[in-house]
């Protein structure tokens, strides 16, 4: 299913010879081409599939946010606050400090168009990296589009891999292409839930960490969000609650597997079209003999929340049994627990019967 994209830009954030951080404008939005609309929607797949994604909301007013200097409108009048203090310096421009939040605003009541907007936003951005002590260089995207009936805003910074082509007369080119795959610090605002139901606190979703940091650190500052839920916490909540449930409904190992192979059908279905996963709807895909999955929920002593993001690591989860450990990894279906597999917990032993057979083969061909 595509998207509609309303408006789309790039700027970079790159290094001078003074090695400062700076940022390199574009002056204009790029005409929605099918090649931008086919970006646009790559570069939304891909954040749909990230795993360790928070969601949130902006913080309280009277939160510490970053701000950047702006020039009031024409239909503004000037701020008292644009007068220096006798303990503040002169600024340049004379205007009053400003949020993610306010920009946004201004933006979406037409006070300035949406390229003002991202170069105010990307300003934001480099002062968060430079206030939080971080140099991250790259080009900085900011996608306006419609998905499924629902407006977003998605803002990236995506770097840069070589790509060596070979032509028809055997000559070497290279180029740099935008290296998606590698995207690793993105924030998308749901504008539709912000407009009409901003007090759920649910609108904005993040990824959250790389190699052991959070993207929090700079980008949470720099949009001014406060994490709300964490969704991976949530997904792996899920399947706990799930195998509570079946046990409790007394389904045979059958029912169990499919009960689970629906669950699966669902996560999938969801991280496709990105949408959340939403206890409601899974409720009415299992099976309910006593009580609804939803009301079994809402009894656990931790409920779920009534909608989250989907993780795609739930996937393999629900379909296996893995881990490894002093020397030993070990990886099966689910469904043959109970068959196939067998687990004694008091003497702490896993018996399988009928074990492949390149495994079977190297064992055999080691006692000989």
């Amino acid at each position: 299913m595509s998207a509609l994209i309303h408006h789309f830009v790039v700027h970079q954030l790159a290094v001078n010879q003074q090695q400062e951080l700076t940022l390199v404008p574009r002056a204009s939005c790029f005409d929605v081409s099918p090649e931008i609309e086919n970006l646009a929607q790559q570069i939304n797949h891909a954040f749909n599939t990230k795993p360790g994604k928070g969601v949130g909301a902006f913080v309280t007013e009277n939160a510490e946010i970053v701000s950047v200097s702006r020039e009031p409108s024409a239909n503004e009048e000037p701020s008292a606050s644009t007068e220096p203090s006798a303990n503040t310096k002169p600024r340049a421009l004379a205007p009053h400090s400003v949020s993610f939040k306010t920009l946004l605003e201004d933006m979406q009541s037409e006070k300035s168009d949406f390229v003002e907007f991202s170069i105010q936003a990307s300003e934001l951005l480099k002062k968060s990296l430079i206030d939080t002590g971080t140099l991250e260089t790259g080009f900085v995207v900011f996608s306006h589009y419609q998905f499924l009936a629902t407006d977003y805003l998605m803002i990236a910074i995506i770097n840069t891999k070589e790509h060596v082509e070979i032509n028809r007369d055997l000559e070497l080119t290279s180029s740099d292409h935008l290296d998606l795959a590698k995207m690793q610090l993105a924030v998308r605002i749901d504008l539709t839930q912000l407009a009409v139901s901003a007090e759920q606190l649910r609108y904005i979703s993040f990824i959250k960490g790389r190699m052991g940091r959070k993207v929090s650190d700079f980008f949470m500052h720099f949009i001014g969000c406060e994490e709300l839920v964490d969704v991976k916490q949530q997904n792996k909540q899920l399947l706990t609650t799930v195998d509570a449930f079946l046990s409790a409904e007394q389904l045979d190992p059958q029912e169990k597997h499919q009960a689970r192979e629906t669950v699966s059908a669902y996560y999938k279905e969801k991280l496709e079209l990105g949408e959340d996963i939403q206890i409601q709807e899974l409720a009415a895909k299992l099976p309910s003999d006593h009580v609804s999955f939803e009301e079994f929920n809402q009894g656990a002593e931790l409920p779920l929340e009534e909608q989250f993001q989907a993780d795609r690591g739930v996937l393999k989860t629900l379909a296996k049994f893995s881990g490894q450990g002093g020397g030993v990894s070990l990886s099966f279906e689910r469904k043959l627990l109970g068959d196939r597999v067998s687990y004694d917990a008091g003497s702490d032993t896993l018996m399988i019967r009928g074990i492949p057979p390149n495994l079977k083969d190297q064992l055999l061909k080691s006692q000989s």
